[in-house]
């Protein structure tokens, strides 16, 4: 008796502990997140090495990216609660924000610092200037996204004019330029990683400019999510951060071989010379920051490029768009 009233007591004691304690049995069930991303590319490095490396496990988070192709139907995704957190170029919550959302998106952390595409043409050009572009055809990215964007920014800053001086071609799906490039469309592309160096790789084209270099430091793409799902589950927003700026660590403190060899199951169809190629010219164009707070000097820069693109009537809060706290915590 004396035995089955110990077990009794024991017994009791564990479920009076497990419902005061923040975490027990049922509680270490990892939280399903879903990711949708603006495209899969060696660009987003850090993100796939924290992946990669269970960072996200770590903090009880089991994510599920998906691929949206296109930051317009990432904020449709992140909208619809399809997704709970958007990695987008953040004109995207600008736009929803100036259209009257309600529950708007709200930018909480930050990726990439530089542009990530580049400039291929159909021949080698080892002296190119962006004034070689004048009275050419360029397949260009979608009115009002980031790619064009900053194209567009390039070019006035180098006296040239979008709409008279070249022909910019805007029909093609994002993803598919490259392979229209290849068919013999166009005289220059705009491409990202890996299609730039696939084009390479093919004879079919040659990276004659880098967009990051050239149109400087911009905030270019950034994690976000609903303001109401962000004030009702911080503790996943934290825990993505956090996971994030150690993925941050990581590339920022590897070589690309490294780097590479880590990312490479998140990329089956590159090898891994490939994929090494193209993470180190990220890296030497200081494509990632080395933490993932979202500045105010850079989010007023990105809506100077939305007003030089005529994409922007009014300019948007950055204190209703962007959260730092989230960063911040993840740094220290």
């Amino acid at each position: 008796m004396k035995k089955q009233k110990w077990i009794s007591l024991l017994c009791t004691g564990l479920v009076l502990a497990c419902a005061a304690a923040p975490v027990c049995a049922k509680e270490d069930k990892p939280e399903t997140v879903t990711l949708n991303e603006v495209a899969h590319s060696i660009f987003y490095a850090p993100q796939y090495a924290a992946y990669e490396l269970g960072y996200f496990a770590e903090e009880g988070i089991d994510l599920q990216i998906v691929t949206g192709f296109g930051a317009d139907k990432v904020m449709t995704a992140v909208l619809s609660g399809e997704a709970e957190i958007g990695f987008m170029g953040c004109e995207s919550t600008v736009y929803a924000y100036n259209q009257g959302a309600q529950d708007y998106v709200v930018n909480f952390a930050q990726l990439t610092q530089r542009a990530g595409n580049f400039l291929v043409a159909r021949e080698e050009m080892p002296d190119f200037q962006w004034s070689d572009l004048i009275g050419k055809n360029v397949l260009g990215g979608r009115k009002g996204g980031m790619p064009e964007m900053v194209f567009e920014y390039i070019l006035k800053q180098n006296g040239i004019d979008p709409q008279t001086d070249l022909t910019i071609d805007q029909s093609i799906d994002f993803g598919s330029t490259a392979a229209a490039f290849s068919g013999g469309q166009g005289e220059f592309t705009v491409e990202f990683e890996p299609s730039a160096t696939a084009l390479e790789q093919e004879g079919a084209g040659f990276v004659v400019a880098s967009l990051g270099v050239d149109s400087g430091y911009v905030p270019y793409t950034s994690y976000s999510a609903k303001s109401s799902y962000i004030e009702e589950h911080p503790d996943i927003i934290q825990g993505f951060t956090n996971a994030m700026q150690k993925g941050m660590d990581y590339v920022n403190s590897h070589t690309a071989e490294e780097i590479a060899a880590t990312i490479a199951p998140q990329f089956p169809d590159s090898d891994l010379a490939t994929i090494t190629t193209i993470v180190d010219r990220y890296a030497k164009q200081d494509t990632w920051k080395e933490n993932l707070v979202f500045e105010k000097e850079s989010f007023e820069l990105l809506q100077d490029i939305l007003e030089s693109a005529g994409e922007l009537e009014q300019r948007a809060p950055y204190e209703d768009l962007v959260d730092t706290s989230f960063a911040e915590a993840a740094v220290k």
